[in-house]
């Protein structure tokens, strides 16, 4: 594929207008392959990785060979960065969809000691809906947490909470069990978030002094982990993908 203007890529991949990728360049806010991009500047779609705000740019696919689009949902690991590569020599996500048969991407971020769901897919005008915040997915977490919690805990740490001058969006946090985590007593909970704040549960733990010694994501949506084992993936169903399509 031939380079075309970044402006432009941010614009066919249904981004944002050329004058708010001006903007976003200008800010720094945009990375291609890891660095700062600049005004002017060239890419190959499907060559280069794109971010902006750390969220990857996926580019539509093209349907030449029939083949349609790929979605798969992956069980990612503690110890892989959601990222197709690392300067740092990490294992990423690429490492574990290899094998899908088509450039995929990952929609949205499980930090390096998260585990859980991950949607993956070259579908670009779906994967930038689905992370615009006017779409309205609850994605469920469950969160291991190294004290025994009372309901009057769980209702603080559903209160209302700033992060970083921001006024986070309601969550739900829910009792699901007590643990033993080696050998400390642990509360499971699940946390349900209507946004994706970059390590949004692990500041709020933190806010209120309560360690967080596991967080797994569940489910996106309707689409759940149940069945994958850890570092394995599948294709969506047919049903999934109706419903993955009726959200955006």
């Amino acid at each position: 594929m031939e380079p075309i203007r970044l402006q432009k890529y941010l614009t066919d991949c249904g981004i944002m207008s050329r004058r708010a990728a001006e903007r976003e360049i200008t800010a720094g806010r945009v990375l291609v392959n890891g660095t700062p991009a600049v005004l002017g500047q060239k890419i190959t779609p499907g060559a280069d990785e794109v971010t902006v705000g750390g969220v990857p740019v996926v580019p539509r696919s093209s349907d030449e060979d029939g083949g349609g689009y790929t979605y798969i949902l992956l069980n990612k690991p503690v110890g892989y960065v959601t990222t197709m590569s690392d300067d740092g020599g990490r294992k990423t996500v690429a490492d574990l969809i290899r094998d899908a048969g088509r450039r995929i991407y990952p929609v949205g971020r499980l930090d390096l000691y998260s585990d859980g769901l991950l949607l993956c897919t070259d579908d670009g005008e779906i994967t930038n809906r689905l992370l615009h915040p006017s779409h309205e997915v609850p994605k469920q977490y469950l969160a291991t947490l190294n004290a025994l919690l009372t309901e009057e805990d769980l209702e603080a740490l559903a209160e209302p909470f700033e992060l970083d001058g921001y006024m986070l969006r309601p969550f739900g946090v829910d009792f699901v069990r007590y643990v033993k985590t080696g050998g400390i007593p642990s509360t499971v909970v699940r946390f349900t978030l209507w946004e994706g704040r970059n390590r949004e549960i692990r500041r709020i733990c933190a806010h209120y002094g309560v360690k967080l010694s596991r967080l797994t994501r569940i489910a996106i949506g309707k689409l759940s982990l149940k069945g994958i084992p850890s570092g394995k993936w599948r294709h969506l169903t047919s049903e999934e993908l109706a419903y993955l399509k009726s959200i955006t």
